[in-house]
């Protein structure tokens, strides 16, 4: 795993107050460790794809983000508009008010409106925000995540209470099976995080710590 525990992150930068030279910085990083994927704000998207033309890593954007509660034409527009700009991955929040409150096909129906602005160009991962749901309605969202065809799930925007566990990878994981990826994000930044959250099921890894994760895992052998 520590070879090639690059080709798991999507290197990240999220924050309100990133500006375009910090995003030239994260993609030349990504460039030069071959992350999977840059995650921007959809503003820097085209941005990021310039930069990574013709590299080994993606762009990825993040939508609706970060509380999810925007209406779903608008996340299907933003997502559209990214994509077209060159996005290749797409990290949507689902509604979670209307998780909630059992809003279920509310929720799917949120989830398959992007997917359809995104398929065939790109893909959808679904951050479902652990924290702030119980199991049950952890499991619920995963479903319907599958359901709307989304390729992943995601437990965190890493901008609410909490972020990333391994109980909640694993429940993911044993809710999906292997028919779609699992992404744990917020709050990993060492290689000993990453590598708990690998082997708990995560087949990708959101983290702003990207670097040192790899430097890390590179000094351990």
């Amino acid at each position: 795993m520590t070879m090639d525990i690059n080709r798991y992150i999507d290197h990240t930068l999220l924050k309100a107050d990133a500006a375009p030279d910090d995003i030239a910085k994260l993609c030349a990083e990504a460039k030069a460790y071959h992350f999977a994927s840059v995650c921007v704000n959809s503003c820097y998207v085209p941005m990021a794809a310039a930069a990574l033309k013709g590299t080994d890593t993606k762009v990825c954007c993040v939508v609706g983000f970060p509380l999810g509660a925007c209406l779903s034409t608008a996340k299907a527009a933003e997502t559209r508009l990214a994509v077209e700009a060159g996005a290749e991955e797409v990290d949507m929040v689902i509604n979670i008010g209307m998780a909630k409150a059992g809003e279920w096909d509310y929720v799917k129906q949120d989830i398959a409106a992007v997917v359809a602005a995104a398929h065939p160009k790109a893909i959808v991962k679904v951050i479902i925000e652990c924290c702030l749901l119980t199991d049950d309605e952890k499991v619920k969202a995963c479903l319907m995540a599958g359901e709307a065809g989304a390729d992943f799930v995601k437990t965190s925007t890493g901008f609410s209470t909490a972020g990333a566990t391994e109980a909640d990878v694993k429940l993911m994981r044993r809710t999906v099976g292997e028919t779609m990826g699992v992404k744990a994000a917020g709050g990993i930044r060492t290689y000993a995080d990453a590598a708990k959250m690998i082997n708990a099921g995560a087949s990708r890894i959101g983290a702003s710590a990207g670097i040192a994760i790899v430097e890390e895992a590179r000094h351990a052998n």
